[in-house]
């Protein structure tokens, strides 16, 4: 007879002991027999573990459910599984495609060979689902030679998933099945369908809309969408990989192993310049037809807003005008003025971390033809600096405001309508890792801050992983409900990019400590970019966006 091993619970506080080899749903069952929300999920000693997970030694354990990052990351991946499953068992020969995230919790889907669902169809779709959930089919993960997985992705088509192996080589390869149907997900899933029960369809352009619990209150299904002009950006953005032939990170392998890294640089970079270039045009015609003179730029963190608008100054100023940039992050108030959020840390986030009183006053006296001497906030002593380099505006003179609450209309509110340009930029990647297992924006956002916190503001990745669910809360609250109410929307993303972080962010993650909690988010990133081949970073022109990351840009910060 085996001795018994000790759990320790973190959410009740308990300590068992079970027999060697017992899972992690039947401790969840001992010990949280009735919870708020169904448990998908568990930290076991700083890694996050599916609740099939048998345990051998003694452990320490948290258990996740939808109202964490991780919980409603879980929830996803298992939903599109039974998507996936639900599509191939009504339409054998054809292939879903999660396209994008929309809304706070949702995903806009294509099916090849439905141009147009019909109600009838979303109908049968949608119940089909509920009854693989009902049906409570067990989803299982397992190792096998990746000969035998490549084997049974050719069974049922996934010729995408195919082209993820053949780039990545491997003897074995774990994968994910329901009922005999295999898939690739990099994140935990839940044990079985029957955990997914909570959800909708809805009829969306050529697709369908797919819509989850919301992570801040899982009883709701956020089913209205007002997104017409960020869906317009993925769709654009997803036409256009799909037509250079990188729409999956196994096509984007096969190029780079195939020579074509520098090609694909050129044409990113040659495409991000003429968007670009449209958003000056734009600002332009507003200038001249409504007497426009600020020009607003707000987006999440690490979605590139300093080095587009020094880009977008470079070809206004090809169009005649003057541009002058003030970052927001320079108005930050003292560190230790600082808002607190509600754990207690600094919410660099909210609106109030800004000296709104001074930055408005600014505003106005520029204006007004004043000379004002903008501060410049070091994040590394947290304080404001002073300069005596005053800012005067001319009669051609177009001020570029950038930060994260620039579209927030409480930011400007002695600015008039008419004077103002709003333009939201993000990190919408359009690259996907196969048809159904998409890229999250906020993934390649943590990349790149991972990658700029460490090189110019002096925090290794513990501290950046350690604040990015309070950035993400703060992005929820401040950023995401004014996005819709810019004029012009522009995607930051490079479909190389990614290949191209790989060597920066890996030994930076590395240094997080198994002994730490955010070990686990440093592990799934490693994870994450294990499926991609690198790409060397000097051919990356100096102008380019991504130097604001790596290093290396020609502009200064």
């Amino acid at each position: 007879m085996t001795d018994p091993i000790q759990v320790i619970c973190e959410n009740t506080g308990a300590a068992i002991e079970v027999p060697m080899g017992t899972t992690l749903l039947d401790v969840q069952r001992r010990l949280m027999p009735a919870c708020d929300h169904p448990c998908l999920a568990a930290y076991v000693n700083n890694r996050t573990k599916e609740l099939n997970y048998r345990i051998y030694t003694p452990v320490t354990v948290r258990f996740l459910d939808i109202t964490s990052f991780e919980g409603i990351r879980v929830y996803q991946r298992t939903v599109s599984f039974v998507l996936q499953k639900a599509v191939q068992e009504l339409w054998p020969d054809r292939r879903l495609h999660i396209r994008h995230s929309m809304g706070s919790n949702g995903f806009y889907c294509e099916v090849s060979g439905i141009d147009e669902f019909t109600d009838g169809q979303i109908d049968r779709l949608r119940d089909h689902m509920l009854k693989l959930v009902g049906r409570d089919l067990p989803i299982r993960r397992t190792k096998a030679l990746t000969e035998q997985v490549r084997s049974l992705y050719a069974a049922y088509g996934f010729e995408d998933k195919i082209a993820l192996l053949d780039t990545r080589p491997r003897l074995y390869s774990e994968l994910y099945t329901i009922d005999g149907m295999p898939g690739y997900f990099y994140g935990s899933l839940a044990p079985s369908t029957g955990y997914v029960g909570l959800f909708d369809l809805q009829r969306y352009y050529n697709g369908f809309y797919i819509a989850l619990p919301l992570r801040s209150d899982p009883s709701r299904l956020n089913r209205t969408i007002h997104q017409e002009k960020m869906f317009d950006i993925f769709q654009e953005y997803q036409s256009w990989v799909r037509i250079m032939g990188v729409p999956t990170v196994g096509q984007l392998n096969s190029k780079v192993l195939g020579g074509d890294a520098s090609e694909l640089i050129k044409i990113a970079e040659a495409f991000h310049e003429k968007k670009i270039a449209s958003v000056a045009d734009a600002v332009y015609d507003a200038n001249v037809a409504r007497g426009a003179r600020v020009v607003l730029i707000s987006g999440p963190s690490s979605s590139g807003k300093t080095t587009f608008a020094k880009r977008l100054g470079i070809q206004l100023r090809i169009l005649g005008l003057n541009p002058v940039l003030i970052s927001l992050d320079d108005y930050f108030v003292e560190r230790e003025k600082t808002p607190l959020d509600e754990n207690g840390e600094y919410d660099y986030e909210a609106l109030e971390a800004i000296d709104l009183a001074q930055f408005n006053d600014h505003l106005r006296r520029l204006a007004e033809g004043e000379s004002v001497d903008i501060p410049r906030y070091d994040f590394i002593t947290g304080t404001r600096q002073w300069h005596n380099n005053p800012l005067t505006l001319d009669e051609r003179s177009i001020l570029i405001i950038e930060g994260i609450h620039a579209l927030n209309p409480r930011l400007t509110p002695s600015v008039p309508e008419e004077r103002k340009f709003r333009v939201y930029i993000s990190c919408f990647t359009s690259v996907a890792m196969d048809n159904v297992s998409r890229i999250s924006t906020t993934d390649n956002r943590l990349l790149r801050r991972l990658t700029r916190d460490y090189t110019t503001r002096g925090n290794d990745a513990l501290a950046t992983l350690s604040r990015w669910a309070s950035v993400r809360r703060g992005e929820e609250r401040h950023i995401f409900p004014y996005q819709e109410n810019a004029e012009v929307m522009f995607n930051s993303s490079l479909f190389y990019e990614i290949s191209v972080l790989r060597p920066f962010a890996e030994p930076i993650l590395r240094e997080v400590p198994d002994t730490v909690p955010e070990y686990d988010e440093a592990r799934r990133m490693l994870h994450f970019l294990d499926n991609f081949i690198p790409i060397d970073a000097s051919e990356i022109p100096p102008t380019s966006l991504l130097r604001e990351f790596i290093g290396g840009s020609s502009f200064k910060y």
